[in-house]
């Protein structure tokens, strides 16, 4: 097969006619041939490169196509391999390639300077990009290779290619032995460019009206200065001549920075983070000289004295980059994205609307801006609040006022909250916070005063440390935000809600004292004109209002004042309530008017909002509508069930249905999110959970498949995590309720009643973490009925069921191997989940379960060799031949089942697999590492994106990362920080 598919593309490529007609024959035909070489190469086929070589040298076109071929093998081996072949064979055809890479080596350079044909100097050094990155260096620095390259970098026709193979020179590092090749590489390469485009061009024009060729040379541009100066900056700070260079480089990528072109921007900004953050973090480890010498790579001796030296060169570094930092925070400041907060955007029409859509890309490079911009703050903190007050000014008097432009600085002004001192800050933010309350009092126009408004909220929103310490500027702020809840422009209301709720929770206290100057605290006066407030709010907005208000009362001390607050505060949706009770007392129809509905949902929703803030102190209120809201609950039930009864399936679809289960499911989430955000107190449990069970969860057994809610199983998930083992005595009653009638609903197929799969299974998590004696004491029957139902989920394609089914599956295993009944328990079930656990680890459709996957896998090859298992797991009623014990019968179990499953594995293969499994089952990594490379092995696993097989060790390095920003002022906003700040 090889011999003829080498002679086909021999064949092919040996004249110019027929290679350009078969072009895209030969591509199929040269990825086939690497696929072979991938099993048959170095092993079976030795003399494949010097064979290859060979051809090259008798034809052009030959020649071009094995370039095209190398460039192919090196792509699979080096770029592609992860997840697709086993780590023994990546490492030998790696060491193949390096071993006879000089035959390849002498091809391409003798290609260079013998070819006058344009296609093959094009595919050589299409195939020396591909190879650049892990040849040995020797053949890059001590050959003539790269003076070569230099050579066409100014030619048109080759220098977007060229530049893309400097760009892998300029990214290798080898310690110091070739620094110096590498800076006359930079040196002669920064002399063309001066020639190819001058250092005074304007990259932002060029760029929008240059062809594409000249658009990938700004772009390829950027990749070699972000390539060359992450690892080989400091070499061209040694010497005069080298940082003129240098800083003329730097002042190219600024330039480049500006060019309207998101992929270009991003190649850019992420090489400003690493460069502000290694200049910040030896500034910020100034005060440990041993630390500072390490961030800087100065091997020093720790001698007495040294400090200074140290210290010096720290203020030498910064005072060298403190231009080109000067002009990035300009950039910054100028080109900031979106944050998430600010809601009001202009259309492509240039109107100011309200963003329907949130755009990922833009809230990622949100994040590396700001992160950006809070390093050069505190490299610099003078120079970062000149440039921005004075930008500011500029739109004070109309210099510099576009929408764009007053933006970009608030939110840059923003961003920045939490990395000054908490003087300076004060002392920067009187002054923003008061031209911008200027600017919205002078500026004429809807739209304008819009943006203002968006600019002024993001602005207060991100400093509440300022507002705790300013209690007119608070006062003033919020009252401009109340004002700002009576503006009919698109998101500004929802805005100036968000902003209040935002403020409100970071400084609750201040607004439950009574303040110098003032008679009564603050949430006093504003409960008072309260109605006035939300005259011309949204129900949603109303309801996040609800919900700072009780943020507010929730920081008030006195218990009497406290309840006297949250009667007034539920002073409006209560009487509302009332009548509409006392209505129907007098005739139950009444509730049936769909008006009625909407204002009973209504109040259901500001009742929950309020709820969700105040926690246990909402007691006097939930107390209050409690048992009405039971009957209402029922009465609906009964008539979405008549209504379903009497209308078929689609009768669940009709509008009327739709708004009577909205009341219905308001209802269970009032009460969840209640004892949920109430403290563990048993009476609120006692109170309220045995009123609930025949009109919660006996309805919920009596009624239609299509008229249950979901949420009645959330709600008793909550219930459970929340009282524990309190409720072991209820478990049977709900298990009555719930368990068969929803089974029914989930096991017909994957898709139906989603809802309920999610919380039916987190449901049975809660009894099984917290009720376990519950579940012992099941009959068989129903314990295979659960048994039954885990698997079920973890075969489930939607990740969320999967994983909670593998969750519940590991908390069962945990539990039963340390109960009485370990032993009955696994002999009827360690066969049945060990098979389906293989089951779901080997077919593709599971991968992001792979970690789970692994750990019950190791559950329980370590349990078949613990001494707790102290009975036989096999039937000796059926199996005749005795083994000698539990870990023999796995053994054996374990290689018939994935011999059967994987016919295209040998049986020594799959020996060793499950031998390994036992040898490695103490240690994680290991085990786990074993189980990845059996999937790539068994062949189901290649050509796929693997990397779930990996989302265990990524999501570490994010806890890492984390911690780091924990630990820099400013880098976590104030807003995303949990603890409760201090605002006494």
């Amino acid at each position: 097969m090889k011999n003829y598919i080498s002679e086909v593309i021999v064949k092919l490529s040996s004249d110019e006619i027929s290679f350009r007609r078969e072009r895209l024959y030969v591509n199929k035909l040269n990825i086939i041939l690497v696929q072979i070489l991938k099993h048959e190469w170095p092993a079976r086929w030795r003399s494949f490169i010097p064979d290859l070589v060979a051809a090259a040298k008798t034809s052009e076109t030959i020649c071009e196509n094995c370039m095209a071929i190398l460039k192919l093998l090196s792509e699979e081996v080096f770029d592609f391999s992860r997840g697709e072949m086993t780590q023994q064979k990546i490492k030998e055809l790696k060491q193949s390639l390096n071993s006879e890479f000089q035959l390849i080596h002498e091809l391409c350079i003798y290609v260079l300077s013998a070819s006058q044909r344009a296609e093959l100097i094009r595919a050589t050094l299409g195939t020396l990009h591909a190879f650049l990155s892990w040849i040995p260096m020797g053949y890059i620095f001590e050959s003539p290779l790269l003076e070569t390259l230099l050579k066409f970098f100014p030619m048109a026709a080759y220098r977007n290619l060229t530049l893309q193979c400097l760009t892998e020179v300029a990214a290798l590092t080898f310690g110091e032995y070739y620094d110096l090749q590498f800076v006359k590489m930079y040196i002669i390469f920064m002399v063309q460019l001066q020639s190819i485009l001058p250092p005074t061009t304007n990259f932002l024009e060029a760029y929008a009206k240059g062809s594409s060729e000249e658009q990938a040379f700004i772009q390829n541009l950027a990749l070699f200065f972000t390539s060359f100066y992450k690892p080989h900056i400091r070499v061209l700070e040694s010497s005069q001549e080298n940082i003129n260079a240098l800083l003329q480089g730097l002042e190219y990528l600024i330039n480049i920075s500006y060019v309207d072109d998101t992929e270009v921007f991003k190649v850019c900004l992420d090489y400003w983070n690493s460069l502000v953050l290694e200049l910040f973090e030896a500034h910020h480890n100034l005060d440990n000289p041993a630390a500072s010498a390490n961030m800087m790579g100065l091997q020093m001796p720790m001698i007495p004295g040294v400090g200074d030296g140290v210290g010096s060169q720290l203020m030498h570094r910064r005072q060298l980059y403190a231009g080109p930092m000067s002009k990035l925070r300009s950039l910054m400041i100028c080109r900031m994205a979106k944050p998430e907060e600010v809601l009001i955007v202009e259309d492509e029409n240039g109107n100011i609307v309200r963003e329907t859509m949130k755009d990922n890309d833009v809230l990622v490079q949100y994040k590396i801006m700001r992160e950006t911009l809070i390093y050069l703050a505190h490299l610099d903190h003078e120079d970062t609040e000149r440039q921005m007050l004075k930008k500011l000014s500029k739109q004070l008097n109309g210099d510099d006022w576009t929408w764009n432009n007053l933006n970009t600085l608030c939110w840059a002004i923003g961003s920045i909250s939490g990395s000054m001192v908490e003087e300076q800050e004060n002392r920067f933010l009187v002054m923003v916070i008061r031209d911008l309350l200027n600017l919205c009092e002078i500026t004429k126009g809807k739209d304008n005063k819009a943006v203002i408004a968006s600019n002024i909220m993001y602005v207060v929103g991100q400093y509440p440390r300022f507002l705790r310490a300013h209690w007119k500027f608070l006062k003033t702020v919020v009252n401009k935000l109340f004002e700002f809840m009576h503006e009919s422009h698109p998101g500004v209301q929802d805005m100036a809600c968000d902003t209040f709720l935002k403020i409100v929770q970071k400084c609750k206290r201040k607004f439950v004292t009574v303040q110098v100057g003032e008679n009564e605290p603050f949430v006093s006066e504003l409960l008072t004109t309260l109605p006035a407030t939300i005259a011309d709010l949204e129900p949603h907005q109303i309801h996040s209002f609800y919900e700072s208000v009780g943020n507010m009362i929730q920081a008030e001390p006195d218990p009497h004042r406290r309840d006297e607050y949250l009667r007034r505060l539920m002073e409006l949706p209560n009487q509302k309530w009332a009548e509409i009770i006392g209505q129907a007392r007098q005739s139950v129809d009444y509730l049936k008017d769909p008006d009625v509905i909407r204002a009973v949902l209504n109040i259901l929703q500001t009742n929950t909002s309020a709820a969700n803030s105040l926690g246990t102190y909402f007691l006097p209120q939930i107390s209050l509508i409690f048992l009405d809201m039971l009957n209402v609950y029922r009465m609906y039930s009964e008539l979405i069930s008549t209504s379903i009864a009497q209308g078929g399936r689609y009768a669940s679809r009709t509008s009327i249905v739709k708004l009577l289960r909205s009341v219905k499911r308001e209802t269970l989430k009032l009460i969840e999110t209640f004892l949920d955000k109430a403290e563990d107190q048993p009476h609120i449990g006692k109170q309220f959970v045995p009123p609930m069970m025949d009109p919660v969860l006996g309805d919920y057994a009596r009624n239609l498949p299509d008229a249950r809610e979901s949420e009645v199983l959330s709600l008793f998930a909550t219930i459970i995590n929340k009282y524990k083992r309190a409720m072991i005595e209820d478990v049977s009653r709900i298990f009555e309720a719930v368990f068969q009638c929803t089974l029914e609903m989930i096991t017909k197929n994957f898709e139906d009643y989603p809802e309920h799969r999610l919380k039916f299974f987190s449901l049975l998590q809660a009894i099984a973490t917290h009720c376990f004696p519950a579940l012992i004491h099941l009959s068989s029957e129903q314990l295979k009925l659960v048994m039954d139902s885990i698997i079920w989920a973890f075969r489930h394609t939607e990740r969320n069921i999967a994983e909670t089914g593998l969750n519940l599956l590991l908390a069962m295993l945990k539990n039963f191997q340390a109960s009485e009944f370990c032993n009955q328990f696994y002999r009827t079930y360690f066969s049945t989940i060990e098979q389906e656990i293989f089951a779901v680890l080997t077919d593709t459709f599971h991968k992001p379960g792979f970690k789970l996957h692994v750990l019950v896998l190791q559950h329980l090859f370590c349990l078949v060799e613990s001494v707790v298992m102290s009975e036989p797991l096999w039937d000796v009623a059926t199996v005749p031949y005795p083994y000698p014990n539990n870990g023999m019968f796995i053994r054996e179990y374990t290689i018939k089942l994935l011999s059967t499953s994987f016919p295209n594995m040998t049986a020594t293969e799959v020996t060793q697999f499950v031998n390994g499994l036992f040898e490695s089952r103490e240690d994680l990594v290991s085990f786990k590492n074993h189980i990845r490379d059996f999937l790539v092995q068994s062949k189901e696993f290649s050509a796929q994106d693997n990397k779930d097989l990996y989302a265990e060790e990524a999501a570490a390095q994010r806890e890492r990362e984390r911690q780091r920003m924990l630990s820099i002022p400013g880098l976590i906003a104030p807003s995303e920080i949990q603890d409760e700040m201090v605002d006494s």
